[in-house]
């Protein structure tokens, strides 16, 4: 297989089916018809998310192998045009024009960065391109650019604010809590965190005795933690990328105060039990959206592509990858057409069941809801001797649907 950061088109892919035979009387051979290309559009090399995005590309070609193998959807194989955007906005941009106006995808996944979903959603939405994210987490990615707007950005994976309402959830329910404070970097993502952690605790009639920032290449945050140390805070909710929250963890150590830390998925990293170290990464709680307790069916997954994945921990990003592309055939399939409007309203009232590897989908999405995964789907995940665990307690053992308000 050739190395998914390779800017190439899958032409190959699958062999497809034969388009009939012409009508008119000839003895020309029969040529396969169109494929269907998908294309993706996200990080493959250059931030420590990019291991997520390779993970993704992974499961999206899992799924592709699966379905040719199936006859394809409409009688059309399927291929996949991969480009990098090497994490840079500017590129990303540029990747989205260049897949729908040059290669004429009929649809894209990706990308791994949400903050590049945020600068180009609108090319999609204005070329009615459908696009369905399975790594970038912000929560605004998939909200319609204007009201009653047709919206042309689904997602199957994590989202910020569900993360965010589970967690508040567990330190409204937690006896153990006492006063909250918040922690989060100063990027687009973690202020987007913050956001959603203020108005979410406001929501479950919280307040936080403690609000500190600090810089995404930030190594030491003593002065944030002994501030919220003075104020009291026992439980830290933090918001940022895999390395901070690993520095984060070291700062805690140097002057011997842990909060009680609810952090978000990005603790799933290799990056943050790299920069933590294994000791110091058991601390944290965060979600996933599948668990380390896998069933039969997703550990066989797990066993199939594992050599493909660079850590244990990208799974989950393949498993989205995957699943998304699935629903996006199913939806294909449903419209009789890869016509954009019509497989967005297909996805908009999908029909039947597709078993997911995240879960089994039944109406995933409605026209106001693009989002396949919800807080009930979330996994409460901790890393235990250097690899991810499930994790539970009798908080999580007592939250019940009523508990997720926000």
């Amino acid at each position: 297989m050739p190395s998914i950061s390779d800017d190439i088109t899958r032409r190959g892919f699958g062999r497809g089916t034969l388009a009939a035979v012409l009508a008119a009387p000839t003895i020309a051979r029969a040529q396969p018809r169109e494929e269907i290309r998908l294309g993706f559009n996200g990080d493959l090399a250059a931030s420590p998310s990019a291991q997520s995005g390779r993970a993704a590309v992974v499961g999206i070609r899992t799924a592709i192998e699966d379905l040719n193998r199936e006859g394809g959807v409409l009688g059309r194989a399927f291929s996949l045009i991969v480009r990098d955007d090497l994490s840079q906005p500017p590129k990303s941009i540029q990747n989205m024009s260049d897949l729908i106006d040059n290669e004429r995808v009929v649809a894209v996944l990706g990308p791994t960065n949400s903050g590049n979903a945020l600068a180009w959603r609108h090319i999609p939405n204005q070329k009615r391109v459908p696009v369905m994210g399975c790594i970038g987490s912000a929560t605004d990615i998939t909200r319609p650019i204007r009201a009653g707007a047709d919206n042309y950005m689904f997602r199957v994976g994590s989202v910020d604010r569900t993360q965010v309402i589970a967690l508040m959830a567990y330190a409204k329910k937690n006896p153990r809590s006492g006063r909250i404070g918040f922690l989060t970097e100063t990027t687009g993502y973690g202020q987007a965190g913050l956001r959603d952690l203020q108005e979410v605790a406001q929501a479950q009639g919280l307040t936080a005795a403690a609000n500190e920032r600090f810089n995404v290449n930030d190594t030491d945050m003593t002065s944030q933690l002994a501030k919220l140390r003075t104020a009291g805070v026992e439980t830290a909710l933090v918001w940022a990328q895999g390395t901070p929250i690993g520095q984060l963890m070291r700062s805690m150590d140097k002057i011997g105060y842990f909060p009680t830390v609810l952090t978000s998925w990005a603790a799933d990293n290799l990056s943050f039990i790299n920069a933590a170290g294994p000791t110091l990464a058991e601390r944290p709680i965060f979600l996933r959206t599948v668990s380390e307790d896998r069933t039969p069916r997703q550990q066989a997954f797990f066993d199939r592509i594992r050599p493909q994945l660079d850590a244990d921990s990208a799974y989950s990003f393949a498993v989205h990858g995957h699943d998304g592309t699935m629903l996006l055939a199913r939806a294909m399939q449903q419209a009789g057409n890869t016509e954009g409007p019509a497989v967005r309203a297909a996805l908009e009232d999908l029909q039947g069941r597709l078993d997911g590897y995240a879960k089994t989908y039944e109406r995933p999405f409605t026209r106001d809801q693009h989002e396949a995964l919800t807080a009930a789907d979330q996994r409460w995940t901790c890393w235990r001797g250097g690899r991810l665990a499930a994790f539970t307690d009798e908080v999580v053992a007592g939250l019940r649907p009523e508990d997720f308000r926000g």
